[in-house]
């Protein structure tokens, strides 16, 4: 007897961060990246520091976007068609492994952009209000990338494509999100109404999910 659905996809995900928990090479790889990243910028464009304190969110949100794609990069690497076949041949649904993947990956997105944030702070003095908020945008932004970034993997996959292809085509769909999340968080330093960009991340981690799932199946018949 199957197991359901969510049970699938969270056994799925559990086997992704376990993975990530012995080899270290998203956590361990990835987020020193990312930080050299963000100390780095200054030098190419100045120490003023009101321009930095000004353009800091949207570094902070480029950086997550770029680093994130290796995250999912890596995750997309790591199955094999060997793995794909063994997963098939025990009966785990196409769209609940596609829903274990973005969750594992979400969460690794998640914890490089907490890591990350008090590292951006402290270096460009950004100055962060409306701290609550930050609950539903910082979840959010690392749900939609990692749903794009596992959904535009199996498309990649599925046609036979090299992985190094997903980074391009990640990067201009992920377009809307990045400016969803630098604007919430300017909104908040402004004290304006953000509603309206928290709508449009719901909506894209809605539509990514819902397509993620639907072509899960045909995706996986074309391997």
């Amino acid at each position: 007897m199957s197991l359901p659905f969510w049970s699938q996809a969270g056994e799925i995900a559990r086997a992704d961060l376990r993975s990530e928990s012995r080899t270290g090479e998203v956590m361990a790889v990835t987020i020193p990246f990312g930080a050299v990243a963000l100390l780095l910028i200054p030098f190419g464009i100045g120490t003023d520091a009101p321009l930095l304190r000004q353009i800091g969110v949207g570094i902070y949100w480029a950086v997550v976007l770029l680093f994130g794609m290796l995250v999912a990069l890596r995750r997309s690497a790591a199955e094999g068609p060997a793995q794909r076949d063994l997963l098939g041949l025990l009966g785990v649904d196409p769209a609940a492994r596609f829903a274990g993947r973005a969750l594992s990956t979400g969460v690794l997105v998640l914890a490089f952009e907490v890591v990350l944030g008090p590292i951006a702070i402290a270096l460009y003095d950004a100055r962060i209000t409306g701290w609550a908020w930050l609950i539903l945008v910082v979840p959010m932004v690392a749900a939609g990338l990692a749903l794009l970034s596992t959904l535009i993997g199996s498309i990649v996959g599925g046609s036979g494509a090299a992985p190094a292809l997903v980074p391009f085509l990640v990067a201009p769909l992920a377009i809307p999100m990045l400016l969803a999340a630098t604007q919430s968080l300017e909104g908040l330093r402004l004290g304006e109404s953000i509603l309206a960009w928290l709508l449009l991340l719901a909506a894209m981690d809605l539509v990514l999910a819902i397509a993620g799932v639907l072509t899960a199946r045909p995706l996986q018949e074309v391997r």
